[in-house]
């Protein structure tokens, strides 16, 4: 089903926006899956004759080799075979700027004075990028803090400089808004069918969500009625499924996914307030 823009009329209020913005974060509030939202990313970057687009998400933004998953919506063998060389990928976007900064920024063979210091092997791969027809295009930086993680959102065309900076004049405040949106809703419809993806099962879930409340391995085996041999088999199996390497991330994983609650996000408890009846206030941090 694609996701519509018209759900709901907009307001008065919300006119000072672009339209083609407006129609893109009310089609983003009706996605009901990763997938939807890449095709209104896809559409975006058409409408803007900006098509190429890339998507790269790193699960760890301390740990940037642990990329959680890279979308591109044109044939990328060419370019992942080049970042299979770690030099080459330590020079890329994502891992120079991407991750350092929340600033867009221009990208392409057509920006190269723009970078004094770009290695020559990585000038190879805009050349090859550029051969391609992806001369010049804007890289978003993105973050999500729960779990930690960094992700990069680029729209590229077959501009030269000038052309492309027409086009930013005209949509850089709609794409920029649009790609962190776009990365919040990605994200959550990504965790959500994090289940179906790794074929995690019903039991599987459970003992995850007993990890992550920090259930030791006997306290598992008895409130499920099964054996400790049995549970450390269903965790060995959890952690080849999911990727996880030891049991402190599962358990990271079973609240970065929502099985459990952030505890740094939970509601104030009642009786919080000061006497009966009195309104409660979040607490301010110092």
């Amino acid at each position: 089903m694609k996701p519509s823009a018209d759900a709901v009329p907009l307001s008065p209020a919300e006119t000072f926006f672009p339209e083609r913005g407006q129609r893109f974060l009310r089609g983003l509030e009706s996605t009901r899956s990763s997938n939807e939202v890449w095709e209104l990313l896809m559409q975006l970057g058409r409408d803007v004759n900006l098509p190429s687009i890339d998507f790269i998400s790193a699960s760890d933004w301390r740990h940037w080799k642990r990329t959680l998953f890279v979308r591109n919506s044109y044939d990328a063998t060419w370019l992942h075979a080049m970042n299979q060389d770690s030099e080459q990928f330590r020079g890329s976007y994502f891992r120079v700027h991407g991750l350092r900064h929340l600033t867009p920024l221009c990208v392409g063979l057509e920006f190269r004075e723009d970078y004094p210091d770009l290695p020559p092997d990585r000038l190879s791969v805009l050349q090859a990028a550029a051969d391609r027809g992806l001369r010049a295009g804007i890289a978003i930086p993105l973050r999500q803090t729960a779990p930690p993680s960094a992700a990069m959102l680029s729209f590229i065309g077959d501009h030269d400089r000038e052309a492309l900076l027409e086009i930013l004049k005209a949509e850089c405040w709609t794409l920029t808004v649009g790609a962190w949106a776009a990365h919040q809703r990605y994200m959550q419809h990504f965790s959500e069918e994090f289940f179906v993806r790794n074929g995690v099962t019903p039991k599987q879930r459970e003992l995850l969500e007993m990890i992550g409340a920090g259930y030791l391995d006997k306290e598992i085996a008895r409130t499920l009625g099964i054996t400790v041999s049995a549970v450390r088999q269903r965790l060995s199996a959890l952690i080849a499924k999911t990727g996880a390497c030891n049991r402190a991330e599962l358990a990271a994983l079973a609240m970065s996914l929502g099985v459990l609650p952030d505890p740094h996000n939970r509601p104030l408890d009642e009786g919080d307030g000061d006497g009966d009846g009195a309104e409660v206030y979040p607490r301010v941090l110092e």
